[in-house]
């Protein structure tokens, strides 16, 4: 999600978050055309939240999905519950891996769905926002109460980010952390200790490596896999474990990408390539050959998101046992940093029925859907819930213990500008593979940042 475009969300590489929870899928992809639709008999305005919850809605309702690593079986679950609920509404479903490209025209032309959930290839939250294609949802975010009678802003792990000084467009849907994962199972078989800074880190690498394992393997391919899990937290850690390094960033400062954090974080890939620890074929692979490598034991760490075990599911070997660490890149004592990652979901400025919109979302934040969602995509919904007696897997519980300890900082969530996004991932695939060192990164992001800035 990440310089205006005149064609909106489609208009971008596929950037930063853009393949977050990307994977295999059993839908083709095909848009799901709900056929003799009826026409839209729902006035704009703007209802309150108690009203939505016994108001009659009618008309056609549409809602767009991107079908990655977190599967559709909540999306199906929450929109049954809901078409049950509101039995006049007309619900379309427009879902699948591809749908960011198949639903582009209708952006460009102005015939939006309602709802869209922005994640997938080819999404684009700020561009959105940039080319005015979202709703103002700042005075509903306040005022939204869900059917269970809870104001939607209480209930927020992470609240929506402020554009233009303090307005909403999104509402984050997914609350995730970046970090390292590796397999509990082989660690305890091989005596390794789990790393909680960068000198045990390197310690245990060094033992990897000596066993005949590499230690670090990496989405090459897509590079924000390596820079949210471990070169963000890197900069955090550095900069005394104060996030506003990558707000700043966010934002284009002039000389936020050339601090001293930024290079002591640098220094921290470079001393990992020169010390032979990343995986020489990381550079030319995808997240789904990665992981796969990594589920092989052909490597020990892999930097990644948590719905990395539900998109991986079909290929996990017997035995093997997710562990997680938000962060290694601290000093011993030090705090662990969390680097979060949010999907949100918008509703389209040009949406034909904003009242049931509204009354989706509201509908969908509740703890009892944040449950379900933590079960059936193995990873968190951006509501606080307790997980503790749910089927959740292991993982998700156990990330779920970090954020909640007193030991960890979670960074703010910072989303780049497109095309300065671009050359940062360029640029650490260049740094890990020796072809520049920390002073051309930061040169190259400072004159991307000076570019896009004007």
């Amino acid at each position: 999600m990440k310089i205006k475009k005149a064609i909106g969300m489609f208009a971008v590489p596929l950037l930063a978050l853009s393949v977050a929870g990307c994977g295999s899928s059993a839908n083709d992809g095909k848009v799901n055309n709900k056929p003799e639709e009826k026409p839209n008999q729902t006035a704009p305005g703007n209802t309150s939240s108690n009203e939505q919850k016994t108001a009659s809605l009618t008309g056609d309702f549409e809602i767009q999905y991107f079908v990655g690593g977190y599967g559709d079986a909540w999306w199906k679950e929450v929109i049954e519950e809901f078409q049950k609920a509101n039995p006049d509404l007309n619900i379309k479903q427009s879902a699948g891996p591809k749908i960011n490209e198949q639903m582009k025209p209708r952006w460009i032309q102005g015939d939006p769905p309602d709802v869209v959930y922005i994640d997938g290839a080819g999404s684009n939250e700020r561009q959105m926002i940039d080319d005015e294609q979202l709703l103002d949802i700042t005075a509903f975010i306040k005022e939204a109460v869900n059917k269970d009678g809870e104001k939607l802003s209480d209930i927020l792990i992470s609240q929506p980010t402020a554009y233009e000084g303090d307005k909403n467009y999104t509402l984050p849907l997914v609350f995730g952390s970046w970090g390292l994962f590796y397999d509990k199972a082989l660690f305890n078989e091989k005596g390794w200790t789990v790393p909680t800074d960068w000198k045990s880190f390197i310690e245990t690498s060094q033992k990897i490596k000596d066993s005949g394992m590499t230690p670090f393997i990496h989405t090459g391919v897509y590079p924000y896999y390596i820079n949210g899990g471990l070169l963000d937290s890197a900069m955090v850690a550095a900069n005394g474990g104060d996030g506003s390094i990558l707000t700043k960033q966010a934002a284009l400062e002039e000389g936020s990408f050339a601090s001293d954090a930024v290079k002591q974080a640098l220094n921290q890939i470079v001393e990992l390539r020169d010390k032979g620890f990343i995986d020489p074929g990381s550079v030319s692979l995808n997240h789904t050959d990665s992981q796969a490598q990594w589920l092989q034991h052909k490597a020990a760490f892999i930097p990644n998101g948590l719905w990395l075990e539900n998109e991986m599911k079909k290929d996990i070997p017997q035995g093997f046992d997710f562990g997680f660490i938000p962060s290694v890149v601290q000093e011993a004592g030090k705090n662990n940093i969390v680097i979060p990652y949010t999907n949100t979901i918008a509703i389209a400025k040009d949406a034909k029925n904003p009242e049931a919109a509204k009354a989706f979302l509201a509908f969908a934040f509740t703890k009892q859907h944040a449950v379900r969602w933590a079960e059936l995509t193995g990873a968190i919904m951006n509501v606080k819930a307790d997980l503790s007696s749910s089927s959740a897997s292991t993982v998700v519980k156990d990330a779920m213990a970090f954020f909640n300890s007193d030991k960890t900082t979670v960074a703010p969530v910072a989303v780049l500008n497109a095309d300065v996004e671009k050359v940062k991932q360029d640029a650490t695939v260049a740094l890990t593979t020796g072809k520049i060192n920390p002073d051309e990164w930061m040169k190259r992001l400072e004159d991307a940042a000076a570019k896009a800035r004007k």
